[in-house]
C-alpha cells in the first residue's frame, strides 16, 4: 500500500492556523485570504482546498467530491489524514469539492437547523482578474468586491437563487493556489 503524502507539518498549530485564516474569510466576505502554511497538495486539489479539508473534515463529516477533483490519490488521501466518508450522493455531503460552483443537489439545511447545509469548496484558476462582482451583507461595511476568475456567466443569478433560501442555503468558499474567499448565503452579490 502506498503511504499518501504529509499532511500538516505540526497539526495541530497549522490546523489552528488555517482554522483562524478560514472564519477571516467567512468574517470577512470578499477577503482574500492567503492560508499561513506550506503543504504538498495531492493533485488535482490545490492547496488552499488541501488545507481546508485537513482542516474541517473528518469522520463525522461525508464529503462528496467532484468526478475533475478526485483521483485514487486524491480519496486515499483524504480518507488517510481525516478518516472522512466519501460520499456519492452529493445530498449527502457536509463539505462538497468542485472546479464549478454548481449548487444542485447539495444539502441546505431546514428553517429549524439551517446549519445542517452543505459547504461547497469550488476549486478557480485565481480569485482575481475575472468578471468584476460586488458583495453585500453581513460582514461587509458597505460593499466588497470580487474578481473570482472561472465563474460561469449563470453564477450570480444561481446564487441569488440560493441567497434567497436564507437561514438555509450553501455556503461557498472559492480556493486558488494557496488562497480562499469565503461566500457565505447571508451575502448578495451583483455583476
Amino acid at each position: 500500500m502506498t503511504v499518501p503524502a504529509d499532511g500538516f507539518a505540526d497539526e495541530s498549530h497549522d490546523a489552528q492556523r488555517v482554522f483562524r485564516s478560514v472564519l477571516d474569510a467567512f468574517a470577512h466576505p470578499g477577503r482574500i485570504v492567503e492560508i499561513p502554511v506550506a503543504i504538498e497538495a495531492p493533485a488535482p486539489l490545490n492547496v488552499a482546498s488541501t488545507a481546508f479539508l485537513l482542516t474541517l473534515v473528518d469522520r463525522e463529516t461525508p464529503l462528496w467530491l467532484a468526478p475533475q477533483c478526485t483521483s485514487g490519490s486524491v480519496a486515499a488521501y483524504v480518507r488517510f489524514h481525516t478518516a472522512a466518508p466519501i460520499v456519492a450522493d452529493r445530498s449527502a455531503a457536509v463539505f462538497a469539492v468542485a472546479n464549478e460552483p454548481d449548487l444542485a443537489d447539495l444539502g441546505i439545511g431546514t428553517e429549524a437547523y439551517p446549519d445542517r447545509s452543505a459547504t461547497l469548496l469550488v476549486q478557480v484558476p485565481s480569485l482575481r482578474g475575472g468578471r468584476a462582482l460586488t458583495f453585500r451583507g453581513p460582514g461587509i461595511e458597505g460593499t466588497a468586491s470580487a474578481a473570482i476568475d472561472g465563474l460561469p456567466a449563470s453564477f450570480v443569478e444561481a446564487w441569488a437563487a440560493n441567497h434567497a433560501l436564507f437561514p438555509c442555503g450553501v455556503d461557498m468558499v472559492f480556493a486558488a493556489g494557496s488562497e480562499l474567499l469565503a461566500l457565505p448565503r447571508s451575502i448578495a452579490v451583483e455583476a
